[in-house]
């Protein structure tokens, strides 16, 4: 037999892959399936937390638009009387910027959150609006004076929230603006 004839033989009995080629393409294709699978779950991740942040940005500002055309001290008492006057007792009553400091409206407590129209949101569970209203130094906003004292005022909305399996509620963002008397 020569030697061409050989090689035609040997090419003839040559059928389907062998079992390292079959192993090497099962490796390849399960790690580009993989990759997929890890790609898939970091969208998932940072689809929540763009979706968590929507909603904080949201919360935030409707405590601002809630705020917007308020005055900073109560109209009838002036700055002599810092926070929610003793006869308002309901966030319905609150009719300055100062009566918001240290309020908390939350699914959580039963209050909130609330929108700008004072109405708590519905199915909205561990998600928090906290509001801390302080007086700072015209000259310097980064520096908080005694309350009452100064005609500018900080306003900061903290919005946080704590899902099912969170042990703590986690702050998602907060807005933050001056606001003169």
């Amino acid at each position: 037999m020569s030697h061409h004839a050989r090689q035609v033989v040997h090419r003839g009995r040559r059928r389907g892959f062998t079992l390292i080629e079959s192993a090497l393409a099962t490796v390849i294709i399960g790690t580009g399936v993989l990759a997929m699978i890890a790609a898939q779950q970091t969208f998932h991740q940072q689809n929540g937390w763009a979706q968590r942040s929507a909603n904080a940005m949201r919360l935030a500002g409707e405590i601002r638009e809630l705020t917007l055309n308020l005055p900073t001290v109560d109209p009838v008492t002036g700055s002599e009387y810092w926070g929610a006057e003793p006869n308002e007792v309901v966030v319905d009553d609150w009719d300055d910027i100062d009566d918001f400091d240290d309020a908390v409206f939350s699914a959580d407590i039963g209050n909130g959150p609330i929108t700008a129209m004072r109405t708590p949101f519905q199915n909205m569970p561990g998600w928090s609006q906290r509001i801390l209203v302080s007086n700072v130094d015209p000259f310097d906003v980064r520096t908080t004076l005694e309350n009452g004292s100064s005609d500018m005022t900080r306003v900061e909305v903290i919005v946080e929230y704590q899902g099912p399996d969170d042990l703590e509620p986690m702050e998602i963002t907060r807005l933050t603006w001056i606001q003169p008397r």
